[in-house]
């Protein structure tokens, strides 16, 4: 019985200390400002990153340097993303915030891939996920969907819940789903800081989403 109430007054005790870590992270925050917020950007495949670069492209030059994450295997992206940022230099060579990186991390899951695997690769993803959070420390995460970026956001809130930075979080999901979140919506609507729909049908069953009409 003693050893009993000494794990559960650990626990609790584990409990609190988690809940007074997240309270400092999320509430005291630095707003100084800044001339640039380094971005990090989850591109998938297909038309996830068509949607995506459409949204950067109506985004302000200083949101640099841009980090790019895909898959390994994905190699269509990557041509697009390398085209994307040499129209935007020649469409403004003026400016200096022109860095962008592609980073490359394994899928979390394929098509067709049974669940039971898809827990165990995206653990796999997660575990590379989070080094490469910790080495970029980025200002911002966006996202719109692909399972790329569900290890990338709890690395993300991994790094505000151990102290080292807040990073915020903004989902904008895909202008396909009309009626349903898709898988990556319905887990990332708890733990992003902006969850962005395109339709309105969206934000009526989903109360804590942001609806600003079709933003892609």
């Amino acid at each position: 019985m003693a050893c009993v109430l000494i794990l559960a007054a650990a626990a609790a005790a584990v409990g609190v200390v988690l809940v007074l870590r997240l309270w400092i992270v999320f509430r005291c925050q630095d707003v100084t400002p800044r001339e640039s917020l380094s971005l990090l950007v989850v591109a998938g495949s297909g038309g996830h990153t068509t949607e995506i670069l459409r949204l950067l492209g109506s985004l302000s030059s200083a949101y640099s340097p841009r980090h790019y994450v895909i898959a390994d295997t994905d190699k269509m992206s990557a041509n697009k993303i390398n085209s994307f940022e040499l129209d935007r230099a020649e469409r403004d060579p003026s400016t200096t915030h022109n860095k962008y990186y592609i980073h490359r991390i394994p899928r979390s899951r394929e098509v067709q891939q049974s669940w039971l695997s898809t827990v165990l690769t995206t653990l796999h993803s997660m575990w590379l996920s989070f080094p490469l959070i910790h080495q970029v420390k980025p200002d911002l995460v966006l996202c719109n969907g692909p399972g790329t970026c569900v290890p990338i956001c709890v690395s993300a809130l991994l790094l505000g819940i151990l102290g080292i930075k807040k990073v915020i979080i903004v989902y904008v999901e895909s202008i396909c789903r009309v009626e349903t979140l898709s898988l990556s919506g319905k887990i990332l609507i708890h733990l992003s800081d902006y969850f962005i729909v395109q339709w309105p049908t969206l934000k009526e069953k989903y109360p804590k989403s942001v609806y600003l009409g079709r933003i892609v």
